[in-house]
C-alpha cells in the first residue's frame, strides 16, 4: 500500500471528496463508476471496468441481459 498523506472527513451525507492528484493519477473522471468492496479492515475503491462475466476480458463485450460477455465466450459457447 503506497501511503499519500493525504486525510479527507466524511460529511454529514457520508461522502468524501477524492482529490485532484489521486484522480489523475488513476485516470478518474467526473461521472466515472467506482467499485467499493471491502478487504479484511480496509474499504477499497477502484475505477470500475465492465468485464466479461465468464472470463474477465474487457475486449469485444457484448451486453445480454445486463450481463456482459466476450465474444470469444460466446464464440466457446456456441461450440457446445
Amino acid at each position: 500500500m503506497k501511503l499519500t498523506g493525504i486525510i479527507r472527513k466524511v460529511d454529514e451525507l457520508g461522502r468524501i471528496v477524492l482529490p485532484v492528484e489521486l484522480r489523475r493519477t488513476l485516470d478518474i473522471a467526473e461521472r466515472d463508476e467506482l467499485e467499493i468492496y471491502l478487504e479484511n479492515d480496509r474499504i477499497i475503491l477502484q475505477k470500475f471496468e465492465y468485464s466479461c462475466i465468464f472470463c474477465g476480458s474487457s475486449r469485444g463485450l457484448i451486453t445480454y441481459r445486463r450481463k456482459n460477455v466476450c465474444q470469444e465466450c460466446i464464440k466457446k459457447m456456441s461450440e457446445y
